[in-house]
């Protein structure tokens, strides 16, 4: 049987329909080797939102080279975060692997950039 063992704190649909989770296309994957672990700064393209940039801390099971072109979950409302001298724009989401690795979160087909979560 199934035991949750941590317990996790509820919001409300008011407060959750607040996130804005969109899609967005790499276009651009460059080295950080400023950042203080393995990252790359990232370019995405969100459609109507436009360009953004983020930092992701993703380097153990992606190249810069196969990150361009896919399609991956943005917060894109928790407001611009300084990383060094990099401006970090949207958080590219995804989950943790059993080594703590962040495998990215992706819609399972292709669809429009800037497509919001539903």
């Amino acid at each position: 049987m199934y035991a949750p063992s941590e317990t996790v704190e509820t919001i409300t649909w008011q407060q959750f329909e607040q996130t804005d989770i969109r899609v967005g296309t790499i276009v651009e994957a460059e080295d950080f080797p400023e950042a203080r672990k393995p990252a790359y700064k990232l370019t995405l393209d969100l459609g109507p939102l436009g360009i953004k940039k983020s930092s992701a801390q993703i380097t153990k099971h992606y190249t810069k080279e196969e990150l361009v072109g896919k399609q991956v979950l943005c917060v894109t409302n928790l407001g611009k975060k300084q990383i060094g001298k990099f401006m970090s724009e949207v958080l590219v989401t995804g989950f943790a692997d059993e080594d703590g690795d962040i495998i990215l979160a992706q819609p399972a087909g292709k669809v429009p950039n800037g497509s919001k979560l539903m």
